[in-house]
């Protein structure tokens, strides 16, 4: 279970978290990932504060059965892509 956290420093300053990807396996010396959520960057305002929102891209974390095993409870409901999240 691998997950890649990135992380950016935005046009306004800010830092914003941008993308969640899991590392799905291999494929000979090919690491094979899917992104999971991103920051979906909407618009910039005159003052060149960066608006967006965080979504899921409606694929289901791999790592979801390995995580009820080790006991972390998620709500599911999060990878709906139509959903904003926090």
């Amino acid at each position: 279970m691998g997950l890649i956290i990135q992380i950016m420093r935005l046009s306004d300053g800010k830092r914003k978290l941008m993308s969640v990807t899991e590392i799905t396996g291999m494929e000979g010396q090919v690491v094979q990932m899917q992104e999971i959520f991103f920051f979906n960057r909407l618009h910039t305002t005159a003052d060149g504060v960066v608006h967006g929102e965080f979504r899921a891209s409606g694929l289901r974390a791999r790592c979801l059965d390995e995580m009820t095993r080790r006991g972390i409870a998620y709500d599911t409901a999060n990878f709906d892509p139509s959903r904003v999240l926090g």
